[in-house]
């Protein structure tokens, strides 16, 4: 069964970037942050949970592609 990997990157207000991995392997995903290694298993909605993650462990909140956006 392939593995399929996205990410959700979020910048904090030093504009550091943080990203939080999401992998899929049949039902089961996993995220995964790249800046402090957690790891969680989440079945439903990992994308909302690394979200959280990154905002309430980083203060990461800035969408990259929302600030390109109002550029």
């Amino acid at each position: 069964m392939p593995i399929n990997t996205s990410k959700v990157t979020r910048w904090d207000q030093h504009g550091r970037e943080h990203v939080v991995r999401v992998q899929r392997s049949g039902v089961q995903r996993t995220i995964r942050c790249e800046t402090c290694g957690w790891r969680q298993a989440a079945q439903f909605l990992p994308w909302l949970k690394a979200q959280e993650h990154l905002a309430e462990a980083h203060q990461a909140t800035v969408d990259p592609s929302e600030a390109q956006a109002s550029r």
